[in-house]
C-alpha cells in the first residue's frame, strides 16, 4: 500500500512549530508495512487543501491519503469542507467510528468533524491534528482500511463472504 500524509497547520507551514503528527503517522503506517511515499505541510487554506488532495489522488500514486489537522471548530479548521468538495463518495462510517472510540477517551471528541471519502481509487481520511489523536484515530479505523483499498483496486471477493470451512 502506498500512502501520502498531508499536515494542515498554519504554524507548522511557516516553521513556527514543528510537525509532530505527520512523522507520528508515518511511523505508525510504516510499522504496518505501508510505504509512505510523500509527506507535506501546508496552511489551513481550503483551496490549497482541495488542490493538493486532487493532485495526489488523481496521480494514481497513492492508495491512501491521510490528512492531519483542521478537523475541529476553530474558524481556520476547514479540512472536512475541503475534503468533501473533492471526493466522489463519502464514507461516513470512518468518522463515526473515530468519534465513537475517541469519546471513550475525551468529551472533546464530540467536536471532531473529520470525514473520509473516495476520490477515484484513493481512500482519503481526515485525522485530528495532535500526534496522539491522529495515531489513535487511524488505529480505530485501520481494520477497515486494507479491505477498502483492496475493493478500490478491484478485489472481486464478496464483502460478506463466509470464511471457508
Amino acid at each position: 500500500m502506498q500512502a501520502a500524509i498531508l499536515t494542515l497547520s498554519d504554524r507548522c507551514s511557516t516553521g513556527e512549530r514543528a510537525d509532530g503528527s505527520g512523522p507520528a503517522l508515518k511511523g505508525w503506517l510504516e510499522e504496518r508495512g505501508v510505504t509512505v511515499a510523500c509527506t507535506e505541510v501546508i496552511p489551513d487554506e481550503a483551496q490549497l487543501i482541495s488542490e493538493k488532495l486532487v493532485q495526489w489522488a488523481d496521480s494514481g500514486r497513492f492508495d491512501l491519503i491521510l490528512t492531519t489537522g483542521g478537523t475541529g471548530v476553530s474558524p481556520r479548521d476547514v479540512t472536512p469542507e475541503a475534503t468533501e468538495r473533492i471526493v466522489d463518495r463519502l464514507l461516513p462510517g470512518f468518522g463515526e467510528v473515530m468519534r465513537m472510540e475517541s469519546l471513550k477517551k475525551t468529551v472533546h471528541a464530540m467536536i471532531s468533524r473529520a470525514v473520509a471519502g473516495i476520490r477515484k481509487n484513493t481512500l482519503i481520511i481526515n485525522l485530528p491534528g495532535s500526534p496522539k489523536g491522529a495515531t489513535e484515530c487511524i488505529g480505530f479505523v485501520w481494520p477497515a482500511v486494507p479491505h477498502t483499498v483492496a475493493k478500490l483496486q478491484g478485489d472481486p471477493e464478496e464483502c460478506g463472504a463466509a470464511p471457508p470451512q
